[in-house]
């Protein structure tokens, strides 16, 4: 495999160059295993644990980029919390996942907007590869 091979597109790749570099100021970070999808008609929704053993869910739909956590996912010290609240730097979630068929390294830098009782993530290729079914685990880091 050539290592342009190891990447789904250029974007991934920038991408993960960019959290490989940013991962010392990594905030917070998540493995999430699916199991399965379910498609709706303009989303996707899958069922994971979160580390209470509480079944949350993940809604993944198209539309402008960005991210809305769920707080049971994510722990956050209280000082970055109150840090970004104060405006003090853009909170970003990098999303990492190698694919099923052919292990090449997916991976998208979206805005924080926002937090909800499920994770909403809004992302048009991510949707697309869920419908798809072309991926098992997502990995989440928190960093500014």
């Amino acid at each position: 495999m050539k290592k342009n091979d190891l990447f789904f597109d250029e974007i991934s790749k920038t991408i993960y160059e960019q959290l490989v570099k940013a991962d010392l100021s990594a905030l917070s970070r998540v493995m999430l295993n699916i199991e399965r999808f379910e498609v709706g008609q303009s989303y996707v929704t899958a069922k994971v644990r979160n580390k209470y053993g509480e079944n949350v869910t993940i809604n993944i739909q198209g539309g402008r980029p960005g991210i809305e956590l769920q707080a049971s996912f994510f722990k956050m010290k209280e000082e970055e919390e109150k840090g970004r609240k104060e405006g003090e730097g853009t909170l970003y979630a990098y999303l990492v996942t190698k694919l099923i068929q052919d292990r090449r390294i997916f991976a998208r830098k979206l805005p924080v907007i926002g937090q909800r009782e499920w994770l909403l993530i809004y992302e048009d290729a991510l949707l697309e590869l869920s419908v798809k079914d072309e991926y098992d685990e997502l990995e989440i880091v928190l960093s500014t």
